[in-house]
């Protein structure tokens, strides 16, 4: 039998598939799923947004 994925009150997160393409971490996606099932952006290609090398973070102005 199979089973479906397990409904989450969260929105999965929006990678940006650009900085994915070649990432071997995630394969492309941008996603990767925890040993929990939760999908969270990979954290090899994906900004993190407390991060300023991106310029996304409180520190860039």
């Amino acid at each position: 039998m199979a089973y479906g994925a397990h409904h989450s009150p969260c929105l999965p997160p929006h990678p940006d598939l650009g900085l994915a393409r070649n990432c071997e971490h995630c394969l492309g996606w941008g996603t990767v799923v925890t040993r929990d099932g939760e999908h969270e952006l990979c954290r090899t290609c994906q900004p993190d947004p407390g991060n300023d090398k991106f310029g996304t973070g409180p520190l860039a102005q």
